[in-house]
């Protein structure tokens, strides 16, 4: 195994009394009902009117008409979206086990920086102009920034507060360095603009296929980290004579979230706010158990994806609102509601 589990159950890791479990199997279940009505509504529902005639005949008998492309178009997109909606919810949730902080995201370790500077990188001194060129470049920068961060967080001996700092710092250079680039670069500007925004609407079958083994790899990774990182939130010391192995899983643990945010971040942008909410939400109703917090993270958040993509296609009709800007706006006031609860969930 890649991480080495508890060998004694904790107030987190134990099992579940018969009846919460049952809750909790068919919340989960419920959830994936709601993600496939979802998922359907993102095919069937755009800034282009199409009937349900013409949205089954392109699901499964295309001709290549213009209603079968707008189809497959929006088929693509709902599939990026699932999957980047999934990693970032993911992602989210172990930053915040392994930081200890309920809004931590990836903006928080510097991870959306890195890929940001990278394609404005690309863009500027390497002439990249396309999806598929500066998607390497988006996740080689993220993936930088992240083993950076880790290093400068005291490696094996990485803190929470450590790995905060160190990624806080990095991000404030990086968005430095990426403002003065685009101010001196007219085309990079152009580019950027649309795509710090964060948006679904360039979704391919190339880009769906270029980052899915990286998006499968970091979920398998996370999902694998669920009892180490319960024994951490419990303390250094507790952990310790738990048998957790703090370093490995404080490298493991930023490794799954670099790969999750890095693709997500190079397929779609920046997207903010589904990394934070998602996870927050989930533990209000969950409770601290990571191993239930991560499965109902990866499903609902691309539920919150794919219903603010929707709505940014359908509010400005016949254009579109870009998802990074319909998740801010909707996400911001859902968050300080439940902020302000009185039984905000804690880590």
């Amino acid at each position: 195994m890649l991480v080495d589990s508890p060998p004694e159950p904790s107030a987190q890791t134990a099992p579940a009394p018969p009846g919460r479990r049952a809750v909790r199997v068919a919340g989960l279940l419920v959830s994936l009902a709601v993600l496939v009505l979802v998922a359907l509504a993102s095919i069937a529902i755009g800034a282009k009117e199409l009937s349900l005639e013409q949205v089954w005949h392109g699901l499964f008998k295309d001709s290549g008409s213009y209603g079968d492309v707008v189809v497959g178009e929006r088929l693509s997109r709902t599939v990026l979206g699932l999957l980047v909606g999934a990693a970032l919810g993911l992602a989210g949730a172990v930053l915040q086990a392994l930081t200890r902080n309920p809004l931590a995201d990836p903006g928080l370790l510097g991870i959306n920086a890195g890929a940001s500077a990278a394609v404005v990188t690309a863009i500027t001194f390497f002439g990249v102009t396309s999806l598929n060129g500066y998607v390497w470049f988006a996740f080689a920068g993220a993936a930088a920034v992240g083993a950076l961060v880790h290093f400068l967080g005291g490696s094996r001996g990485a803190t929470p507060v450590r790995l905060a700092l160190a990624g806080t710092a990095i991000s404030a250079a990086l968005y430095g360095y990426l403002q003065a680039v685009m101010i001196m670069d007219e085309a990079a500007l152009g580019k950027m603009r649309f795509w710090t925004v964060g948006s679904l609407a360039s979704a391919t079958t190339s880009t769906v296929w270029q980052v899915l083994p990286f998006l499968v790899a970091g979920t398998v990774l996370a999902l694998g980290l669920a009892r180490p990182l319960n024994a951490m939130a419990m303390g250094d010391d507790t952990a310790r004579a738990l048998g957790a192995h703090l370093g490995r899983t404080r490298a493991l643990s930023m490794a799954a979230a670099t790969v999750l945010c890095g693709a997500a971040t190079a397929a779609c942008g920046p997207i903010v706010f589904v990394g934070l909410m998602v996870p927050h939400v989930v533990r209000s109703f969950t409770g601290p158990d990571l191993r239930w917090i991560l499965p109902y993270a990866t499903v609902l958040s691309p539920v919150l994806l794919l219903g603010a993509d929707v709505v940014g296609r359908v509010v400005a009709r016949p254009a579109e609102l870009q998802v990074g800007i319909v998740t801010a706006v909707l996400g911001g006031p859902v968050f300080i509601f439940l902020v302000r609860r009185r039984r905000t969930a804690q880590l």
